[in-house]
């Protein structure tokens, strides 16, 4: 299968640059190219995109509206969107996060952390950039009051989960691959994908990166400052 990827970054250098590096894997492809937020929401569609590469900041509707528009869309529940930042602490990183972006990635990565976060990405196993997200997260909520920040209802959607389904949760949220996970509870990594798919249908999670947000939200997992 070819990974069907747009860019959407009003620096064109910035994209023929992606562009290159992209189509230079025989697993990819770049499919289309936006210019801002609007753009890439259409040509998600269009082009029947697997992967988004969405910067933040853009003219007219930026990189969080659009997350949020393909989040919402039903047809494009396939489409994951991988946020490009200059910054890699940012307000904006977390508010994508729970508008349903997989993950975020620095403009400064190399280009081989670009291309793997564009493969999990489109194979929906892993976070991207597990512990810099968890970092993020936790440093994003540790300067607000936390208890004024849950969802009553994602709260109480917790109850409905298991007791094995809330020990995942919980390692989701530490940043684990599903075989860390397995390994650390003892279970095959086939279990800890069920379990991680029924927490994700039972919290109406899009993906692991919302579960994330939500683990840190509802109160399950504190945000710790190092």
């Amino acid at each position: 299968m070819t990974i069907r990827v747009l860019l959407a970054d009003d620096q064109a250098l910035l994209r023929s640059a992606f562009r290159v590096l992209v189509d230079s894997e025989p697993d990819m492809e770049v499919v289309g190219e936006a210019s801002d937020g609007a753009e890439a929401v259409r040509l998600a569609g269009q082009e029947r995109a697997d992967v988004v590469l969405m910067d933040i900041r853009m003219p007219g509707t930026d990189g969080l509206a659009a997350t949020r528009m393909i989040s919402a869309d039903p047809s494009l529940a396939h489409v994951r969107v991988v946020i490009l930042t200059t910054f890699e602490v940012d307000d904006y990183v977390v508010q994508s996060l729970r508008a349903g972006a997989s993950g975020f990635l620095g403009k400064g990565s190399e280009p081989e952390e670009l291309l793997a976060a564009i493969r999990v990405a489109a194979g929906g196993e892993a976070l991207l950039s597990p512990a810099a997200t968890k970092g993020l997260i936790a440093r994003f909520l540790a300067q607000r009051d936390v208890d004024d920040e849950h969802d009553p209802l994602r709260s109480e959607r917790l109850a409905a989960l298991t007791h094995r389904e809330g020990e995942v949760l919980v390692q989701v949220a530490g940043g684990h691959s599903n075989d860390e996970i397995a390994e650390r509870l003892e279970v095959s990594p086939l279990t800890v994908k069920t379990h991680v798919n029924r927490a994700m249908a039972k919290l109406g999670a899009r993906d692991r990166a919302q579960l994330v947000v939500i683990a840190y939200e509802s109160g399950l997992v504190r945000p710790r400052v190092e």
